[in-house]
């Protein structure tokens, strides 16, 4: 036998065929870097960590503490912390205020979450069809964009919650309906970058059309940006939720959200009902804060220069 022939050869991948770094584990690799980086930032993990405890005592809390929240009972009105086994007294109708909290809260993180994902989910399609096209239709769709950027969200939210009647769906529509006019910015600016890769110029000399180079190209190459932008999109969804309720557009009762319950506390705040007031108003900055801390650390941990580190 000689030399050669005992000697192992390594297989060479043939032509055409990746390299093994990008092969299966390259998809892996680049999750496990991901969340490498977005476990480095404390502040990113303590909003995991809030919002992962918001979510269980919104929802799971009820199954520990269950509450009468339909029916009102005037004999349990405006009860101190403590008194008669409620541990966060009762608001003025007699509901108990820890049950009140959960429940308003399960409104406010579904209204916030499906407003905002889907004001992120149009605001990407939007941008990324303005974006690759360019043109007319860029110019054209930007205009409009632009046009309802300069009116004021929040007076944009009280015209059109004033025109129907609230619920959990047409929140949610009323609030993506203005919500999605910075994705659809932002996503545009990514498209006008992606649409110029060589990846893109090759589809398009295959034979591709615009919407498989939006839908197969530009929109999964910013998924990055759009996962980031969403959490910010939920955080001022939530925010929303509390605007409008505070002025008195939330949905009709017993339903409650913490908006409303902060609105319907202040009227109390001179006789000392301190209870009414500070836990809605506690939630909202901790899961805004949550959704925002989330948000920064996730901006980090989809940054290629962080993740080399």
């Amino acid at each position: 036998m000689t030399a050669e022939a005992a000697t192992p050869t390594t297989p060479q991948p043939a032509a055409g065929e990746p390299a093994d770094d990008d092969g299966p584990d390259a998809t892996p690799g680049l999750a496990r870097r991901t969340l490498a980086v977005f476990a480095r930032n404390r502040l990113a993990l303590l909003g995991a960590g809030l919002l992962a405890a918001l979510l269980a005592f919104c929802f799971l809390g009820p199954l520990v503490h269950p509450t009468d929240q339909v029916h009102t009972d005037l004999d349990q009105a405006s009860l101190a912390p403590g008194e008669a086994g409620h541990p966060l007294g009762t608001t003025d109708l007699g509901y108990d205020m820890l049950g009140r909290l959960m429940h308003g809260g399960q409104t406010s993180l579904e209204v916030g979450l499906a407003a905002g994902l889907l004001a992120t989910l149009f605001g990407t399609v939007y941008g990324a069809v303005a974006g690759y096209f360019g043109g007319w239709a860029d110019a054209v769709l930007m205009r409009v964009t632009d046009a309802a950027l300069a009116i004021p969200a929040l007076f944009l939210l009280v015209v059109v919650a004033a025109m129907v009647t609230p619920s959990k769906p047409v929140l949610i529509l009323v609030i993506a309906s203005v919500a999605w006019l910075s994705p659809a910015r932002l996503i545009r600016g990514e498209a006008l970058t992606l649409r110029s890769r060589d990846y893109v110029h090759a589809m398009r000399l295959m034979g591709g059309g615009g919407g498989r180079a939006v839908f197969r190209h530009i929109v999964p190459n910013a998924v990055g940006t759009m996962i980031v932008n969403a959490t910010f999109q939920i955080a001022d969804a939530i925010l929303y939720v509390a605007y409008l309720s505070f002025l008195g557009l939330s949905i009709p009762p017993p339903a409650a959200d913490w908006g409303s319950m902060l609105s319907s506390g202040i009227t109390y705040t001179q006789v000392g009902y301190w209870w009414l007031i500070f836990p809605p108003g506690l939630a909202i900055v901790l899961v805004v804060a949550a959704f925002n801390f989330i948000g920064d650390g996730l901006r980090d941990a989809f940054d290629v220069r962080l993740q080399k580190n």
